[in-house]
């Protein structure tokens, strides 16, 4: 299964249109936030490292409002524009799992003596 083929199977309650509303609003009252712009001025993608001006970097749900998540300060992180893209409806333990079996799936299963 190629990356353009994944799905996600969402909770209907979860991703309940008035849910995601709800929790999206609070994302944008938290933007204004000491801590948000905080992290911003930082200037460092929670997902590659990398330092970016704070203007180009997104405001990302870890765990995706789609698959239950909540827009409160340990949920919401800074990320560039190609990580948040790439993450999708992806869970930080959902890419650690592919990367996993990516890495598994590449050893020839031999060891070095």
């Amino acid at each position: 299964m190629s990356d353009s083929d994944e799905y996600y199977t969402l909770d209907p309650e979860a991703s309940d249109p008035q849910r995601i509303k709800k929790e999206r609003e609070k994302a944008r009252k938290m933007k204004k936030s000491q801590g948000w712009l905080t992290q911003l001025n930082r200037g460092i993608c929670h997902y590659c490292g990398g330092k970016f001006p704070g203007k180009q970097l997104t405001m990302d749900h870890v765990v995706p409002l789609a698959r239950g998540g909540t827009s409160t300060a340990g949920n919401i992180v800074p990320a560039c524009s190609k990580c948040n893209k790439d993450k999708k409806l992806e869970t930080p333990a959902e890419k650690l799992l592919k990367e996993m079996s990516k890495n598994s799936s590449s050893n020839d299963g031999t060891e070095d003596a």
